[in-house]
């Protein structure tokens, strides 16, 4: 069942289109991820899906209901986590979310069980009567996760969800994610971490520029658009003689050796980036090639990323 179906989907800001014609679908139970570099339009997509812009063009469904004419309807299911922490830090942590709960007309009988549920969800019980705002950027984040929970939400909808935070707290935050993930929650989010993405998503999609440029699961995309293997050669000094005499090599060997020995190499300041589906095959060509290092690794999402966007900062 697709909670969220979205076809053709544009959104311009004067001039600038944010959101150029994109398609997707978010199904029952999924972790769904919209993948891209800053400015790629993931965050306006999710206001789009959060009901608090409109689209220019195209047509979006979001619990079977029109978003325009239905916008408070699909709010009041929906639980929303900003990419900035939006808490109130006069308040508790408990009050933050009797607060919000108020504002879905929870009653206060309904609420106190739900917030201690909540509290000890997050590992916050035992910082229920502090104030928000001496809470560590990690506390902070759970406390925001706890308060889009409260109403019990169909989807979450979760924007950059530990962006800031360092890693011991990000891993925290994912494994929360994670139960509610077996706990059947769906779950809508955006990030650029290549590593949360693979973590989380059960599906996903690549923007850049507006537009989706690849969708699949983590695993289709590494196999559809990287190899098996990526082989660092290391050099400290002239990596274009090692990345010229690596090509010279690799295409003289290419075509005597069965199979390819690589799919394409990369040229970095400090290294070249091989990719190639037999690191072994590989380094037993390398001959008089002599780097500095070499580190061998399975392919990542970060590949697949950095192949269909580029490493070019673009503002």
């Amino acid at each position: 069942m697709s909670l969220i179906a979205a076809s053709g989907l544009t959104k311009r800001f004067g001039e600038f289109i944010a959101v150029d014609g994109i398609s997707f679908e978010v199904r029952s139970g999924e972790v769904f991820g919209f993948l891209g570099p800053n400015g790629a339009g993931k965050s306006s997509t999710m206001r789009m899906i959060g009901c608090v812009s409109h689209a220019n063009a195209g047509h979006l469904q979001i619990l079977g209901m029109d978003p325009i004419q239905q916008g408070a309807a699909i709010r009041a299911r929906l639980g929303v986590v900003p990419q900035m922490d939006n808490l109130d830090e006069e308040l508790s942590v408990a009050q933050n979310l009797f607060v919000y709960g108020r504002y879905f007309d929870l009653s206060k009988a309904v609420l106190r069980p739900r917030i201690a549920e909540l509290l000890e969800f997050v590992q916050l019980t035992e910082r229920a009567d502090d104030r928000v705002e001496p809470l560590s950027g990690g506390m902070k984040r759970r406390l925001t996760i706890a308060r889009a929970l409260i109403s019990q939400p169909e989807v979450l909808l979760l924007d950059e969800p530990t962006t800031g935070l360092d890693p011991q707290a990000r891993h925290v935050v994912w494994e929360r994610l994670g139960t509610l993930k077996r706990r059947g929650v769906t779950q809508v989010l955006t990030t650029h971490y290549m590593d949360e993405a693979e973590q989380l998503c059960d599906r996903l999609v690549v923007m850049d520029k507006g537009k989706i440029v690849a969708e699949g699961s983590p695993r289709e995309l590494i196999e559809r658009y990287s190899t098996r293997e990526v082989v660092e050669l290391r050099a400290n000094e002239m990596v274009a003689v090692l990345s010229a005499g690596l090509a010279d090599l690799l295409q003289k060997n290419n075509s005597t050796t069965a199979g390819a020995l690589y799919e394409r190499t990369e040229e970095l300041p400090d290294r070249v980036l091989v990719y190639t589906n037999s690191s072994e095959q590989l380094l037993a060509h390398l001959g008089d090639i002599h780097p500095d290092s070499v580190l061998v690794r399975r392919s990542t999402l970060e590949d697949v990323f950095l192949s269909l966007t580029g490493r070019t900062l673009v503002d």
